[in-house]
């Protein structure tokens, strides 16, 4: 099994390799000074360096939670069966744009960060299942999505994200980054998402016009 140990220092050389500043290459010079604690009853390892970091949103007194042991399966997602999925079953109105094979969604109020939106496949698939058509398209969308994203005044840089564990229907996430925040940059953009106060309503839904008539913008 994996120790939490290695495991922290796998995500310290992921984040190490999208977070810019000092020591910001995957190498070992990132690794945390701290001396390494061995795994033993009732001894956490050494916090990873990245908790030194500016981006990194919290400070104080941390602990690293016990790494749980491996279950023997894997739980279902959401929507693993289609006829359960919420994706399709959720009518055009509720999304910004949608063609023939793709929709586009925003979560359901602003958050932190300018924009969040969201690209689905309209059919159930997740990334593996793509086409080579849909594949092409995913492609496609994706730069014209970070496109529109980043040409807003307020948006210095635009991260793309797809995580697998929640839900079967494939979900591409593309986050804003407000300009002039350096402290935002790298991997714990999200955590800072939902740390920020929201952004005015009306600058929110200002930005999401703007995308969607981008995206129609043949």
């Amino acid at each position: 099994m994996v120790s939490t140990l290695a495991f922290m220092g796998y995500f310290s050389m992921v984040a190490a390799a999208s977070t810019p500043g000092p020591n910001s290459k995957p190498d070992l010079a990132n690794q945390s000074t701290r001396p390494p604690t061995p795994r033993a009853s009732g001894v956490r390892p050494a916090l990873p360096a990245f908790v030194d970091w500016p981006a990194f949103p919290f400070e104080g007194d941390l602990r690293i939670k016990p790494l749980q042991e491996p279950v023997p399966a894997e739980p279902p997602r959401r929507g693993d069966r289609q006829e359960q999925c919420a994706a399709c079953h959720t009518p055009d109105s509720v999304y910004l744009w949608s063609n023939e094979r793709w929709r586009l969604k925003s979560p359901p109020a602003p958050s932190g960060l300018p924009v969040v939106v969201i690209l689905e496949p309209r059919a159930h698939l997740d990334l593996g299942d793509l086409s080579t058509m849909h594949a092409a398209e995913l492609g496609v969308l994706t730069v014209r999505l970070e496109r529109a994203i980043r040409s807003l005044e307020s948006v210095a840089q635009v991260h793309v994200n797809r995580w697998g564990d929640g839900t079967a229907h494939l979900q591409q996430w593309f986050l804003a980054r407000p300009h002039g925040y350096l402290q935002l940059r790298g991997p714990f953009m999200t955590m800072w998402d939902e740390i920020l106060p929201p952004v005015e309503e009306h600058e929110w839904k200002m930005n999401l016009e703007y995308i969607a008539a981008w995206l129609s913008d043949d």
